[in-house]
């Protein structure tokens, strides 16, 4: 199949799936898709595995694998997500809590992939460097799935710019942290061993390269629009800006995610504020919104599809369940360091720790980074577990995230 028609499939399917979820199923979008298609894809294995030479599913998978899910996420959809999700920030809100955003998205990272890496390296017998890629790959919350889950949901607004905002950037650290660890697990044994020297320079490169990329970015289409008042123009300004930003930060390896992110937030703030015309600002806003919601829903989709791609071993579905418990106990840790660091200063929306251990939300990242490593005896594995901790993740947390926020707004006095 052509490109185009895997595109008019999906879209079509999600289409369609979003119709089915409107009028019967009746949950969140988001979840709504992710449950049609992991139903669909769990029918079609149970169908095989009792209807002699039913072969449709070996299809379905055939044409899924042709789809590089890595790529149409970290090469594709995932820039425009993070732009509109970045879009609709509220800026000083987000400088408000800067230092919270800052820590959990850096210092939270990094814990929470040394100790998910210690536990899954006790429970699985891995081997430890191994655990680190998992560690690194699991520990992001998504914020694909973290802002879709923020528009349904109460919550008050320091809280939630907590959320969207380490959410839109600690996945951009974790990719960091991914490759650096993915660099030294999966390195040829004739490879010179990476320095903790050549580590830190990747870090900053990717991560404060991609920061001021986006942001010089950014400002230059800022002042673009500054001097003009054509909203179809302008439209089209902020859909180059996402797409000449994320391949360029590719290009110079870079971190396209932050980089998209930044020119987001500022566009946002300075770019609608000061820049756009009220008419502009309604046309810029409505179709990021419309890209956000179309890619969204195939996104979901695709993420129950995968679930032919996995590998239906007793065993890794058993380490899956385990690691749940792990995963979340490493993100109550990773964030409770940093917010415990900071009431010493100032005070925290009651059930902040748990509400942001419920509410991080794994999803499509973690999905497309264990897709993308190298072939090795241990990615079925790794790619089982990481299947399970996301579909509950998505399934059961984001159907209950918004029942715990309002346990800890009553517990506070504030629903």
């Amino acid at each position: 199949m052509t490109p185009f028609d895997i595109a008019a499939i999906l879209v079509s399917l999600a289409a369609a799936c979003g119709v089915l979820n409107h009028f019967v199923i009746r949950l969140p979008s988001t979840v709504g898709l992710v449950v049609i298609g992991l139903a669909a894809s769990l029918i079609l294995v149970a169908l095989n595995a009792v209807i002699p030479g039913f072969s449709i599913d070996d299809v379905v998978r055939r044409h899924i694998l042709e789809i590089d899910f890595a790529d149409a996420l970290l090469k594709g959809m995932l820039g425009f997500l993070l732009f509109a999700g970045a879009l609709h920030v509220d800026f000083e809100s987000l400088h408000e809590q800067k230092w919270a955003v800052a820590l959990m998205a850096t210092l939270g990272v990094l814990i929470s992939t040394a100790l998910v890496a210690a536990g899954f390296h006790l429970i699985t017998g891995v081997p430890i460097l191994i655990a680190f890629v998992f560690g690194a790959l699991i520990s992001p919350t998504d914020p694909v799935a973290v802002l879709s889950l923020l528009k349904s949901i109460k919550v008050p607004k320091s809280l939630e710019t907590k959320i969207a905002g380490e959410s839109l950037f600690n996945d951009g650290v974790a990719y960091v942290v991914f490759l650096i660890a993915t660099a030294i697990a999966f390195r040829e044994a004739s490879d010179s061993p990476i320095t903790a020297l050549e580590m830190a320079e990747l870090f900053v490169l990717e991560a404060g390269g991609g920061a001021v990329l986006g942001g010089a970015a950014g400002w230059i289409v800022y002042r673009i629009m500054r001097r003009m008042d054509d909203y179809a123009l302008e439209v089209l300004l902020t859909l180059a800006l996402v797409m000449g930003t994320y391949s360029l930060a590719h290009a110079l390896h870079m971190s396209g995610p932050i980089a998209v992110v930044v020119a987001g937030l500022l566009i946002g703030h300075s770019g609608v504020r000061y820049g756009m015309s009220a008419t502009t600002r309604e046309h810029v806003e409505a179709f990021w919104r419309l890209i956000d919601e179309i890619l969204n829903a195939v996104l979901f989709l695709l993420i129950g599809l995968e679930v032919l791609t996995v590998a239906f071993d007793t065993v890794y579905l058993l380490y899956g369940l385990a690691t749940i418990p792990l995963v979340l106990v490493a993100r109550a840790i990773a964030v409770g360091v940093p917010i415990s660091a900071l009431r010493l200063r100032r005070a925290f929306t009651p059930g902040v720790v748990p509400i942001m251990t419920w509410g991080g939300l794994r999803g499509a990242i973690s999905v497309a980074l264990v897709l993308s490593l190298p072939d090795h005896p241990e990615k079925p594995l790794l790619l089982t577990v990481t299947y399970v901790v996301v579909i509950f993740s998505i399934v059961v947390q984001g159907l209950t995230t918004g029942r715990v926020v309002r346990h800890y707004m009553r517990k506070s006095g504030e629903a």
